[in-house]
């Protein structure tokens, strides 16, 4: 009797309709893009099973007919249709179609999602925090002492914010050595480094990429940007040379660093030449910024296109490119896009700048889990700098480049079906 009551009381609290069912549509006549990414997430918090509708009116997002949700698309300014379970019918027909390029997939439930960021304010943005806050999808923030003592496996996705794993303080030396902000994050990271039993900032930034990839192994799902790209993998091929200057921590690096560098502990990179020089802001060879300097691309020309992939039979990099176009602006970053010859064979290149022959956005398997990296600084603001005032994403609700960083979010939430390729 009381099982009774409570689906009775369900029923009345969110006035179920079973008659319709509320569509998203996420193309181009979508009124936010961003803010629907939130909405989804709000709606597996309370345990509404969603489908995401691949490839169809851009990857649009079909909910229950809830009118406790239907107001949250209102107040949210999301624009939404209401379908009669006959008109469902028939899109699911059509996505079922073998001939046609469209898949549907369960979205379950809302992943734990925490954020790898240093407490206090830095004098750059983070695009990923940006839009989870503007899409009202919450994450924890968690730093180098959390992840040295254990407390990934309480989450399922995992951003790293703007960050260098190297122990070169982001390569800033030449530019920012004697800005207040610079010396501030040296001796933060240097307190940790002591409290934590490391004897270098370097070791310990070690140690929490080893975590990290740790994570991935176990099932997590890692997401990153910018210099967490490339960084991240050169501190694991470098677990065992000492590739830090003096100024960074106190004694030469190993001249023979080169040659010790480890490629088979990498997610994605092979090959590279690390950049030495202290006064150079570059990690490595891996990174193309220096061909977006030639001339070749300008603002106005700079695109990266999605590879258009069988949403039946490659799922997963179908869901990561989710967008209402093919071709997204480009923006830079300290690592602005990777260059190919330094990307391993096994990984999945989900977007390119044909023009410069690079790879900008790459996704691949290790493990049990997934990693997804993305390059370049902020979607929206082509060339940011240290000190920029941040992205307004009120301006950007519809942004195809941060749209991806949200297929990210969602992508732990479906029910898993392996690439057939």
């Amino acid at each position: 009797m009381k099982k009774y009551f409570s689906l009775l009381l369900l029923l009345f609290l969110t006035k179920f309709s079973w008659s319709t069912q509320l569509l998203v549509p996420m193309d181009d006549s979508q009124s936010n893009h961003l803010k629907a990414y939130g909405l989804s997430f709000w709606a597996l918090e309370k345990g509404v099973v969603i489908e995401w509708l691949l490839n169809y009116k851009g990857g649009s997002f079909l909910f229950p007919h809830l009118v406790n949700l239907e107001e949250e698309l209102i107040i949210r300014g999301i624009k939404y249709q209401v379908l009669t379970d006959g008109q469902v019918n028939q899109i699911k027909n059509q996505i079922a179609d073998p001939e046609v390029n469209m898949e549907l997939v369960q979205l379950e439930k809302a992943p734990k999602i925490a954020v790898y960021s240093p407490p206090g304010t830095q004098p750059w943005d983070d695009a990923v925090t940006m839009v989870l806050k503007y899409a009202e999808i919450p994450y924890d923030q968690i730093y180098d002492s959390a992840i040295v003592m254990g407390v990934l496996p309480k989450y399922d996705w995992l951003h790293l914010h703007h960050e260098d794993f190297t122990g070169q303080y982001g390569k800033f030396y030449a530019s920012f050595r004697n800005a207040p902000w610079y010396r501030e994050q040296q001796a933060m990271a240097e307190r940790d480094a002591k409290m934590l039993g490391f004897d270098k900032v370097s070791k310990m930034k070690l140690a929490v990429a080893i975590n990290l990839k740790n994570f991935v192994l176990g099932g997590g799902y890692l997401f990153t940007m910018c210099s967490g790209t490339d960084s991240f993998d050169i501190a694991l091929a470098a677990e065992n040379a000492d590739i830090c200057e003096p100024m960074y921590d106190g004694d030469p690096s190993d001249q023979t660093a080169q040659n010790k560098l480890d490629f088979t502990q990498t997610f994605a990179f092979k090959d590279f030449i690390l950049e030495r020089d202290p006064m150079v802001y570059e990690y490595s060879t891996i990174d193309g910024t220096d061909l977006h300097r030639m001339g070749v691309v300008t603002e106005e020309t700079d695109v990266f296109t999605l590879f258009d992939f069988s949403a039946k039979w490659d799922v997963v990099p179908t869901m990561l490119t989710q967008c209402h176009t093919d071709e997204v602006k480009g923006f830079m970053g300290q690592t602005t896009d990777f260059k190919k010859d330094y990307i391993k064979n096994n990984v999945l290149i989900l977007g390119e700048n044909k023009a410069l022959g690079t790879a900008k956005y790459i996704h691949g398997e290790f493990g049990q889990g997934t990693w997804t990296f993305y390059a370049g600084h902020d979607p929206e603001d082509y060339e940011h700098r240290v000190g920029d005032p941040h992205t307004d994403l009120n301006l950007h609700s519809n942004s195809p480049g941060y749209r991806l960083i949200l297929n990210n979010i969602l992508f732990p939430a479906a029910k898993k079906k392996k690439r057939k390729t």
